[in-house]
């Protein structure tokens, strides 16, 4: 069983959670574009994917912010390391857009 405070629930969390966000952004985009309210005029075709993938990473503060208030540096290394691979991964799939001049 895994302990309260350890490395691989850490990264478990940081795994699992931002999957979960970016399948739930996108449905709640496909929703609201559905629904009318939001608009993708003007937009370059790649911003729904940056910005989806990017809140979805950014998601993996709810469980660090709150391990840290428990104490939990295990846990909070481990969320660490998932992160920064995927922040890795959107640097280098989204540099073209980013870094054009």
């Amino acid at each position: 069983m895994l302990e309260k405070d350890s490395i691989i629930l850490g990264v478990i969390i940081g795994i699992v959670l931002p999957f979960v966000g970016y399948a739930v952004f996108l449905m709640l985009y496909e929703q609201l574009e559905g629904a009318g309210i939001i608009n993708t005029n003007g937009f370059s075709g790649s911003f729904r994917q940056r910005t989806t993938s990017l809140l979805a990473i950014c998601l993996n503060l709810i469980p660090f912010i709150k391990w840290s208030k428990q104490h939990g540096y295990n846990t909070m290394r481990g969320i660490i390391f998932p992160t920064l691979l995927y922040v890795g991964i959107w640097l280098y799939y989204f540099s073209s857009f980013l870094f054009a001049s």
